[in-house]
């Protein structure tokens, strides 16, 4: 078959089916996007804003409050604005754009979560060693590894994309350019390149995933010689992250790991890695962490002073 490209735009259907529970999701998602916006930022700025850029756990933080303002910004305004809008048309190279750029800043975050799950585990299992592994260097590494791997990711998906005909429908069950919904306006057989995406996307997810939960079960042992004081330290420092990963990958898990034909709640789930999860890690990093909220009330009072002299 000949591979033929006869679309020029996609559009996106009607997203949750009612114009009035549409007008209200357009009120309820400008909220959430306001609000990572700001809790993102006030994050970001307070740490490379203090002492704490210094420390690896802050600095991995500080990045990973910074692909949240990206990822979500890659989304969440055309969302709002195909929300209120009449037509939910994008061109075909926009929505290419949007795919590449998503999983660019997708897989730099899952990469970011697993440096901070080995900091963790450094901290905790090889505390007399932390201040030589987890070096400014070696955290630089990482970031750039994170980066590396994200694009990688994100490049062979679009190559693949790209390479597939799309000749007939252009409209998408979803409210993003997304990979899965794409293949289904694909005009040949997609069982191979689903076992591709699966394989890409989905087993990649679930591996790091399970690495991470081994990661903190090995934390969760070698907290049973501790004193209770460090125990709850390490504790509350681990939950925080726990609920951050389990919000980012389960969603993750359940979209990529299932094939592109199967009839899943993909667009419901992802809210909540795309939404959810970014409005809501800074709330879990700052109400559970004292010395972060001491810092920000540092921070932020220090701004307000010096705008008011």
């Amino acid at each position: 078959m000949e591979n033929q490209n006869n679309v020029t735009e996609f559009v996106f259907v009607e997203l949750w089916g009612n114009k009035k529970i549409e007008l209200l999701f357009f009120s309820l998602f400008l909220l959430c996007y306001l609000a990572v916006l700001m809790g993102n930022s006030i994050i970001f700025l307070t740490i490379t804003c203090s002492h704490l850029i210094r420390q690896p756990m802050y600095y991995f933080l500080c990045h990973l409050s910074l692909m949240d303002l990206c990822y979500t910004s890659t989304v969440v305004p055309r969302l709002i604005r195909d929300l209120a809008a009449a037509r939910k048309n994008i061109s075909y190279n926009n929505c290419m754009a949007q795919l590449f750029t998503a999983h660019l800043l997708a897989g730099v975050e899952i990469c970011i979560l697993v440096s901070m799950a080995f900091d963790r585990y450094v901290a905790i299992v090889k505390p007399l060693h932390y201040v030589a592994i987890m070096s400014r260097q070696r955290c630089n590494v990482l970031v750039v590894l994170a980066w590396a791997v994200g694009f990688w990711h994100s490049v062979a998906l679009l190559l693949m994309v790209l390479s597939l005909p799309f000749c007939g429908p252009n409209q998408i069950d979803h409210y993003l350019c997304d990979v899965k919904p794409l293949l289904k306006l694909v005009c040949k057989d997609i069982r191979v390149v689903s076992i591709l995406v699966i394989a890409n996307s989905g087993m990649v997810v679930v591996v790091i995933f399970l690495v991470l939960v081994v990661s903190y079960i090995l934390i969760l042992c070698n907290l049973r010689t501790r004193s209770s004081a460090g125990r709850r330290k390490a504790l509350s420092t681990c939950s925080s992250h726990i609920m951050v990963v389990v919000l980012f990958f389960v969603p993750c898990i359940y979209i990529y790991g299932l094939p592109a034909g199967s009839e899943n709640k993909d667009k419901e789930m992802s809210v909540f890695y795309i939404v959810i999860a970014p409005m809501l890690n800074p709330l879990i990093y700052t109400l559970r962490n004292v010395e972060m909220k001491i810092t920000m009330r540092k921070v932020w009072s220090k701004i307000a002073h010096s705008e008011l002299k």
